[in-house]
């Protein structure tokens, strides 16, 4: 499943996208997380020390190699320089799998041990000096959306991406990317209003959107949630001393977690879990292809100096049985 944390700044949502990859790492299930964010948060919420997190590898630095190992044999794409971050899987493409070994995992992705067990760690990697005024953040997460156009994942396999704060989210395709969107909400008007702008955006591509409640101190907190966010609101998360425990870096054994946030994270995995029989690969491929049209026609066609739209393979759906290429 391909579960999507967003959020305004400073919701929480790092934090309880963190706390979900812990508890399905606890339960034993294969888990990749990816810290999409502009401000690279994920790892050290995940345990890992100032130069750990800073020694962890940009996707954006190994974008040829990604881009090398995708395209694989497929014909409709001429080189890895005529792929763009739209650019959709055909007969031929390498496709990813969430618990495979393949040479994206090995150049990008480090194992982080966890109470339960060990989950892969991906980021985008920092806004970096070289960048200012002359790159945007999205440049960044283009490897992300390029990798979830080719990933292949299944039931009890798990994909959970830390994306960008706000509505910077629909500045690329990537938020149609996923199977469950978890949307982290304080129970103020700023908290809720991010909330509005995903939901107008989203409605016309059938994302499904649930809203977890941060920071609830009681039934006030509540009653306003409800009020704003109707049934979309799913679970409200409230104080955790473990969690404060966890971001002075001495976080106790996961096990320790309060038993209200513990229930509070099943109810999100079962709502993810869920959508699994509702997923429409069809319609998943025809919106991963719409996306990469209009990005070829708007900048992707000039900068490569190719008709983008000539890639789209027409016979083409991705899913679960589909063989990657050679």
């Amino acid at each position: 499943m391909k579960i999507a944390f967003v959020g305004k700044g400073g919701s929480g949502k790092t934090t309880l996208s963190s706390l979900f990859i812990r508890h399905l790492a606890a339960e034993g299930a294969p888990v990749v997380a990816v810290d999409a964010d502009i401000n690279q948060h994920l790892g050290a919420a995940l345990g890992l020390d100032e130069s750990e997190a800073a020694a962890l590898p940009a996707m954006g630095e190994h974008l040829r190699l990604i881009k090398d190992h995708l395209r694989g044999s497929n014909p409709r794409i001429a080189s890895a320089d005529t792929m763009i971050k739209t650019t959709p899987p055909g007969e031929g493409s390498r496709l990813l799998r969430v618990q495979e070994g393949n040479p994206v995992y090995d150049a990008c992705a480090r194992p982080v041990e966890l109470d339960g067990g060990t989950v892969r760690l991906m980021v985008t990697g920092p806004f970096t000096d070289a960048d200012l005024g002359v790159a945007c953040y999205h440049s960044k997460t283009g490897a992300v959306e390029l990798c979830l156009n080719h990933l292949v994942d299944g039931p009890g396999e798990y994909v959970v991406v830390d994306m960008t704060a706000g509505s910077d989210s629909f500045a690329s395709g990537m938020f149609t990317r996923f199977d469950m969107t978890f949307l982290v909400a304080e129970p103020t008007r700023k908290g809720v209003s991010v909330y509005r702008q995903y939901k107008d955006h989203a409605r016309d591509f059938g994302v499904a959107l649930r809203v977890v409640g941060n920071k609830v101190q009681g039934p006030d907190d509540l009653d306003f949630l409800r009020a704003e966010v109707g049934d979309d609101l799913l679970v409200t998360v409230g104080h955790s001393d473990w969690v404060r425990a966890m971001e002075k870096g001495r976080p106790p054994r996961f096990a320790a977690l309060e038993e209200s946030n513990r229930l509070a994270l099943r109810t999100l995995r079962e709502a993810a879990d869920a959508t699994y029989e509702r997923r429409d690969w069809e319609r998943y491929t025809r919106q991963m292809v719409h996306f990469h049209l209009k990005n070829a026609q708007s900048w992707g066609n000039k900068r490569t100096g190719a008709d983008l739209a000539a890639q789209v393979d027409p016979g083409f759906v991705l899913g679960e049985s589909v063989t990657a290429g050679a």
